[in-house]
């Protein structure tokens, strides 16, 4: 390439010059005390203690560039990482990114993909602090995601007691019913919403901040009451839930009444698909589930979905129910979703 030629690929234009162009003009959240730049980044600890998490999505197993924009990618990259932060009771405030790609990458797919890494930091509270940058032979992006609990405790999987009700924020088995469209070749044009659910999840934050710490903005106030347990679905109802129950040791019983949801059931029969079991072991909404107190008053935006028993294991009207529980990496039903009630 001649020096006057414009680079149109990550090798032409090269490894620091991508990143100085991935960062230019971000703002960083409050909580990144020193960005991109350094040897390391700084992120603030208020009271001692960070939540921090990882998550990795490989190319061709958990995205594909033909059903997704770059934009999309980098969204749900940082969807994931910040719901399980959320899912603890922390506030998210920075993200380290690590991206691995070949050298041909075109650079508008890797500024579409910084487009949807900041966009969705920004949504959830925080920003990319810094990263690393990689040859790969496929595209990989790699997030660990830090947050503030504000002084207070985490909130576990290991709190749920008999008589706790579980509720849920946010859709279930949209993702899973936007899924099946793309695998089915079907008219997108038909199923735009649960297409656009698969894409880029929603995980509805507000939901479980507002409560645990007011305005998560400002920090200001606190909800009257917190959730025994809390987990976000990213594999699955079942699955999620039967971690919960796995590490509480007690026993879940879902509503499926509770759980219906009509939007989806068309869009089922279309395909000749299984709404409920969308909505049962479909993951990646990013949703949250939690078990609170029986006298406790739900939040605007949590509906039940069911009880908490002493026992063990996860039940559907009262009846373990048949096939996957949820995605599991390898392979193979989640086994804690699929244990009896005893």
């Amino acid at each position: 390439m001649s020096e006057s030629a414009t680079p149109r690929t990550v090798g032409e234009l090269g490894e620091f010059a991508l990143i100085d162009r991935m960062n230019a003009g971000r703002v960083q959240a409050a909580g990144v005390l020193l960005g991109p730049g350094d040897d390391a980044a700084l992120v603030a600890a208020p009271d001692g203690r960070f939540v921090v998490t990882t998550d990795m999505l490989v190319q061709g197993r958990h995205f594909r560039l033909d059903w997704s924009s770059p934009r999309d990618i980098g969204r749900k990259a940082i969807a994931q990482n910040a719901a399980d932060v959320v899912a603890m009771g922390a506030v998210p405030t920075a993200f380290v990114v690590a991206l691995g790609c070949p050298a041909d990458t075109p650079l508008e797919l890797i500024d579409g993909l910084a487009d949807g890494l900041w966009e969705e930091a920004g949504r959830a509270g925080g920003s990319i602090a810094g990263g690393d940058l990689v040859r790969s032979q496929e595209l990989v992006l790699s997030i660990t995601a830090f947050g503030d609990l504000r002084g207070r405790a985490p909130v576990t999987r290991s709190g749920a007691r008999a008589g706790d009700t579980i509720a849920v924020a946010g859709r279930l088995g949209w993702s899973a019913a936007g899924l099946a469209v793309l695998a089915a070749g079907a008219d997108i044009e038909r199923f735009t919403e649960v297409v656009a659910a698969h894409r880029v999840p929603q995980p509805p934050y507000a939901s479980v901040l507002e409560v645990l710490h007011g305005d998560p903005a400002s920090g200001a106030g606190s909800g009257p009451s917190a959730p025994h347990a809390l987990t976000d679905i990213s594999d699955g109802l079942l699955a999620d839930l039967g971690h919960i129950a796995s590490a509480s040791g007690v026993w879940i019983d879902l509503d499926t009444t509770a759980l219906r949801d009509p939007f989806l059931e068309p869009i089922a029969r279309a395909l000749d698909a299984d709404a409920a079991q969308w909505i049962l072991a479909g993951g990646e909404e990013h949703a949250f589930a939690a078990a609170w107190p029986a006298d406790v008053v739900l939040p605007s935006g949590w509906h039940t979905v069911g009880r908490v028993h002493a026992g063990h294991g996860v039940t559907v009207d009262g009846a373990v129910r048949p096939g996957s529980g949820g995605w599991e990496s390898f392979g193979g039903a989640d086994s804690a979703a699929a244990a009896e009630p005893r």
